[in-house]
């Protein structure tokens, strides 16, 4: 009499490919775990929300600010914490190729440009998301101190939700630039001093010179065009704000192409 073994059986085997998915997660689990992101993030949040009460708490009517537009002074600290932010984003690329993560992160994608977009899509997503509630937690603060005054407003006055959105989306779109900036340059100090030499300080010089076609200009500028989406009231000499929002888009589109050209071009 003769037995017939059964057949072995083999276990499924799983295969991982990659997806758009699954690098945005990677990005993302890459972003918060990092200590200078938490650093970053507090001391923004910090900066916008410490300057909005401070300039609240203080505000008098006779003190010679009634024609300073509300959501501008209400969220001046944005000013600081955009750069804050904006360091965030040089860190986010550049400081990959300090640490060598960068060999790690295209040698498991290949193709090396869904990493940036990634990136750019995780860190435009978290960045915008944190500002907008931070300057809709300022400007509600501040308004306790300013009820009373002749800066008391509140959201639903004409203008002022989108004046506190494109206060956001300002911001966001200068951290996507410092961003860029961070993966054309691939050096941390180096992207830290285009971006505060280039796109903060050479506009204001700039501004200086006597020719009215640099006055037209500038105002396309991408400081000066997130400065007139985040006023509730128009600014004398800037930008709209459907034009300065396009100017800053076409900015940060500009400074992404450029890594994502080099990245075609050169080794990591």
């Amino acid at each position: 009499m003769t037995t017939t073994a059964a057949p072995a059986t083999t276990a499924p085997t799983t295969t991982y490919g990659l997806t758009t998915t699954r690098i945005l997660r990677s990005e993302w689990h890459k972003l918060w775990t990092v200590r200078s992101t938490w650093i970053t993030v507090l001391t923004a949040v910090a900066f916008v929300l410490g300057v909005g009460i401070l300039m609240g708490s203080t505000y008098t009517s006779d003190g010679g600010d009634s024609d300073v537009d509300t959501v501008v002074l209400t969220l001046y600290g944005s000013q600081l914490g955009g750069i804050a932010l904006a360091v965030l984003g040089i860190l986010v690329t550049a400081g990959e190729y300090a640490t060598g993560m960068a060999h790690a992160s295209f040698t498991a994608v290949p193709r090396r440009l869904p990493v940036l977009w990634a990136k750019a899509t995780v860190y435009t997503a978290v960045v915008f998301t944190l500002s907008l509630l931070t300057a809709l937690l300022t400007f509600l603060t501040a308004r306790f101190f300013l009820d009373g005054t002749d800066q008391a407003a509140s959201l639903t006055d004409d203008g002022v939700l989108a004046a506190v959105a494109g206060n956001a989306a300002g911001v966001t779109l200068l951290g996507v630039i410092a961003l860029g900036l961070g993966a054309a340059l691939r050096s941390v100090p180096g992207a830290i001093g285009a971006f505060v030499g280039g796109v903060l300080i050479v506009p204001e010089i700039l501004g200086m010179l006597p020719y009215d076609a640099l006055d037209t200009a500038i105002r396309y500028f991408p400081t000066q065009a997130a400065g007139a989406l985040g006023s509730a009231t128009p600014i004398p000499g800037a930008a709209s704000p459907g034009a300065a929002l396009l100017a800053l888009f076409l900015w940060a589109a500009a400074a992404l192409t450029v890594p994502a050209l080099l990245l075609k071009r050169r080794d990591v």
